[in-house]
């Protein structure tokens, strides 16, 4: 069983007065969650960034029971991304960038380690974190704690998913958080392998490919809710940057995020029978250099989708 759970009241911050001796107990529970997945994202987010496997991911729970499926050519194909030497490879393209951070993640929903390149870090996630708040509610609906019908501001809870996913609406996102709650926000996350704050909303590339392929291969969601999700991540209002690299014949499922000198995108790029998530993170001082970042996306994209789905 996750380790979230919607028993905890929602709201941004919670005081109990004349809390109960149980109360406390679950009080001292939440507490020692979030410690522990602050020790977590310290451990990850200290390790070397740079063509590595993010060891915090490699077998966790059902991911790590799937890492042989798909041997062979897929595996072949993941070893290969960032390997080569050309003008035209992701190592290339990322050490020819100058004056913004770059961190590029790749993943196979079919299981296996996350592999990442470039800068790493901790970025500002800005609107990709959308998929865990959308995760998360999903999951309070499909638990009985929350319905897709009720009211959120001046619409349905459906209606807000969808905006908040498709056309990347703040507004529909600050209200889903509140439904849910900060702190059983940080506890889903973590129940996912996922040390993410929403009031600071700092994540690695490397933390969000596994939340695209755990998505993907139905262990975040039920069927109808996966896709359902995965639907609104189609035809958003901002196709324009891995998606209008990805080439013809894959499709795209994808959450962009844009803020200030933030450009990212996390996708998941499907073909031929195979599916794997690429992440594509991007920072600099503003965002005047908006246009020189979206060609190392796009140039990042085709290196990666010529690696994963060769021609022919």
């Amino acid at each position: 069983m996750d380790a979230y759970s919607p028993a905890y009241p929602a709201g941004r911050h919670y005081h109990g007065a004349g809390r109960s001796p149980l109360s406390l107990v679950l009080s001292v529970a939440a507490a020692l969650m979030v410690l522990l997945a602050a020790v977590t994202s310290a451990v990850v987010r200290s390790e070397g960034v740079t063509g590595t496997v993010n060891a915090a991911f490699a077998g966790t729970g059902p991911v790590g029971a799937m890492a042989e499926v798909g041997a062979g050519a897929e595996v072949g194909a993941m070893a290969a991304v960032g390997a080569g030497t050309e003008d035209g490879s992701v190592a290339r393209i990322i050490s020819r960038v100058s004056g913004f951070r770059v961190g590029v993640a790749v993943a196979d929903t079919a299981g296996g380690p996350v592999r990442t390149f470039g800068d790493t870090a901790a970025y500002t996630a800005a609107s990709t974190a959308k998929l865990i708040t959308a995760a998360a509610y999903l999951r309070l609906v499909a638990a009985g704690e929350a319905r897709l019908d009720e009211t959120l501001g001046n619409y349905t809870a459906a209606f807000q998913l969808k905006s908040m996913i498709n056309s990347s609406n703040n507004d529909s996102w600050l209200l889903l958080m509140g439904r849910i709650g900060y702190q059983r926000l940080i506890q889903y996350a973590a129940s996912i392998g996922i040390a993410y704050d929403p009031e600071d909303n700092r994540l690695t590339p490397g933390e969000v490919a596994p939340v695209l392929t755990k998505l993907y291969s139905g262990q975040l969601l039920n069927p109808n809710d996966t896709a359902q999700l995965l639907g609104y991540m189609q035809e958003t209002n901002n196709e324009e940057l891995i998606a209008a690299a990805s080439g013809p014949g894959i499709t795209v499922y994808h959450k962009y995020g844009q803020l200030g000198g933030n450009l990212h995108d996390a996708a998941l790029l499907e073909h031929g029978g195979t599916t794997y998530a690429l992440v594509i993170f991007t920072e600099g001082a503003d965002s005047t250099d908006e246009s020189e970042r979206t060609e190392i996306i796009h140039d990042l994209t085709r290196a990666v989708v010529g690696t994963l789905f060769p021609a022919g």
